[in-house]
C-alpha cells in the first residue's frame, strides 16, 4: 500500500488546466460527452474511472492527439483546443504514455537527448553552416549535461549506455518521465504510471512526482491503483461513461456512492 502522505495545499482559484464541455464521438460510440474540470496549479489530480469511461480519449483531447467535436482546453490562460501535440508541448503541456515509448535500439542517454523541441542541431544547413555550428556543438553539451543531471535525479544515470530494450517496465516509467522532465514543462499528463511498476520503483516513481511538485509542476495522472489515487492526490475527477461523475477530496470520493457504485465496488 502506498504511504499516506500530508498533502499540500493548492491555490483553487488558479487552475493552469481547464477543460470546458468536451465532447468526443467516434461513429456512433460517444467517447466523452461534456465533460468539464479543473486542475489547480502545483497539484497532483487524479484522473480515475472504469474501463470505456473516456479517461485516455480526454487526455488525447486535452494534449492535440484527437481533435474534438465540442468544447475547450485552456491551459495556462491560453486556449489551445484543438492544437498540434507539438504546439502543446511547447507550450509547456507535456504527457506520458501507459506504454513507454521509448527507442529500444538507442540507449538511455540517446533517447534522452531526443526529448528537448527545436534544437538547433535538428536543422541540417545550421548544422553544417560553420557560423552556427559551434552554437550546435555547444548547446549538445548543455543537453547533455542536463540529461545527465536528469537522469541522476531519478537514479537511472547508471543505465545511460545501456540500450533501452534493456530496461524493465519500471526503469522505462522513470525514463519516460525524465525524459519528459528534460522538455521543461510546467505540467505533466501520466497516463498509468505505476502500471506494470514494482513496489521499490513505484515508491521512486512517486518520491520523484512529489519533489518535483515542490518545485512548482503540475500533475494530471490516470492511475487503477486507487492506494495512489488516494493517498497522493490533492482531488480526484472521476469519469463515467464519457461524462464527469464526481470531482473533490480523495475522502469525499471515497464516500461517494454514486462513484462507489460505479467503479470503486466498495474496495476502498
Amino acid at each position: 500500500m502506498s504511504e499516506q502522505r500530508t498533502r499540500p495545499t493548492t491555490n483553487v482559484d488558479d487552475p493552469i488546466l481547464r477543460a470546458e464541455n468536451l465532447r468526443k464521438r467516434f461513429g456512433g460510440i460517444v467517447a466523452v460527452d461534456g465533460a468539464s474540470f479543473e486542475v489547480e496549479r502545483g497539484s497532483i489530480t487524479g484522473l480515475i474511472g472504469p474501463n470505456g469511461a473516456g479517461k485516455s480519449t480526454t487526455f488525447n483531447l486535452i494534449t492535440g492527439v484527437y481533435r474534438p467535436d465540442g468544447g475547450s482546453v485552456v491551459f495556462d490562460g491560453g486556449d489551445v483546443t484543438g492544437h498540434s501535440p507539438e504546439r502543446i508541448a511547447n507550450q509547456g503541456l507535456v504527457r506520458t504514455f501507459q506504454i513507454a515509448r521509448e527507442l529500444p535500439e538507442m540507449t538511455v542517454l540517446e533517447n534522452m537527448m531526443l526529448g528537448p523541441q527545436n534544437q538547433l542541431g535538428e536543422s541540417i544547413w545550421r548544422s553544417v553552416t560553420p557560423v552556427v555550428r559551434n552554437e550546435v556543438i555547444q548547446e549538445e553539451k548543455q543537453l547533455r549535461e542536463r540529461a545527465w543531471e536528469t537522469l541522476e535525479l531519478f537514479e537511472i544515470d547508471h543505465l545511460a549506455e545501456e540500450y533501452a530494450s534493456s530496461l524493465s517496465g519500471g526503469q522505462r516509467k522513470l525514463l519516460e518521465l525524465a525524459r519528459a522532465l528534460l522538455t521543461d514543462p510546467d505540467m505533466l499528463l501520466l497516463d498509468e504510471p505505476m502500471a506494470g511498476v514494482n513496489p521499490s520503483l513505484e515508491k521512486k516513481l512517486l518520491e520523484r512526482i512529489h519533489d518535483l511538485q515542490d518545485e512548482g509542476y503540475s500533475f494530471l495522472l490516470v492511475e487503477h491503483d486507487m492506494d495512489v489515487i488516494m493517498n497522493h492526490c490533492e482531488r480526484v475527477i472521476v469519469m463515467h461513461q464519457g461524462e464527469l461523475l464526481a470531482e473533490g477530496l480523495p475522502a469525499e470520493i471515497q464516500g461517494d456512492e454514486a462513484v462507489i457504485e460505479a467503479y470503486l465496488g466498495g474496495d476502498v
